[in-house]
């Protein structure tokens, strides 16, 4: 998926520093195209998948004292003036029922499907219903993941914290979730694929955690580079609902 995103670029002083940081830029994998100014100091790119800031922040500081900074202006970006707060709501609630519109569908019909194979005869059977939603979530999020996986693997690394230190963890992730998926299908030992699932999910929220309180804008990688969803509160519900779920399971 193309994307093109905008950086503020502090370091630069004169032409030739704009040409380090232009040519840097370009030369990275997964960037077609970096179109960088003094005035104002910025750079325009377009890239074939999200890149982590850390990613082209560590192959500029080995350039020279260079690093982009995403913008955080949330107004000007969405063209809302802050003189109406009832439209600036109204914008801010239809944008956000847009932006995760896709998240937000894939769990109305994983919720469905579960909720419609726990009825049998004559009960309903909760069990039941919560591997089939467990295994589909499971199945679904690996599947967009797997798209492109070096595209997640990259968007991966910027927050979370295994990732930042060991770059394959982004590459077996996606594996472990659709393994975790057959598994609650096929209902393969209970104890052993909810406790995976718990310290899977749990350490992957530590890094949601961390991103969300350092007020840090990062794109979510739970629907891999198919969907340029912003890091959020959802992120961390999806995390903790599959601990909290897997948690119930081990204890019925």
């Amino acid at each position: 998926m193309h994307m093109t995103h905008t950086y503020k670029v502090t370091g630069m002083t004169c032409g030739k520093c704009l040409q380090t940081v232009k040519i840097t830029l370009g030369e990275i994998s997964g960037i077609e195209k970096a179109d960088v100014t003094l005035e104002p100091p910025q750079a325009v790119i377009n890239m074939k998948h999200h890149i982590p800031v850390v990613v082209m922040n560590k192959a500029l500081a080995e350039s020279g004292k260079y690093s982009l900074v995403e913008s955080d202006d949330l107004h000007n970006e969405m063209g809302v003036a802050n003189t109406d707060p009832t439209a600036e709501t109204a914008v801010k609630t239809a944008t956000f029922f847009k932006t995760y519109k896709p998240i937000l569908l894939v769990f109305a019909y994983l919720l469905g499907v579960a909720l419609l194979s726990g009825f049998t005869m004559e009960s309903f059977n909760v069990m039941i219903s919560m591997n089939v939603f467990m295994g589909g979530f499971f199945l679904v999020f690996s599947f967009f993941k797997l798209l492109d996986l070096k595209g997640f693997a990259y968007s991966y690394m910027s927050y979370d914290i295994i990732a930042k230190k060991w770059a394959a963890w982004g590459f077996i992730y996606p594996f472990i979730e659709l393994t975790l998926g057959f598994a609650y299908l096929f209902h393969f030992n209970s104890t052993i694929t909810n406790i995976v699932t718990v310290v899977v999910m749990g350490v992957s929220s530590v890094g949601v955690i961390q991103s969300l309180l350092a007020k840090k804008k990062f794109q979510c990688a739970c629907l891999g580079t198919v969907f340029n969803l912003p890091m959020s509160n959802i992120t961390l519900i999806e995390d903790l609902l599959m601990v909290a779920m897997a948690a119930i399971m081990l204890l019925i």
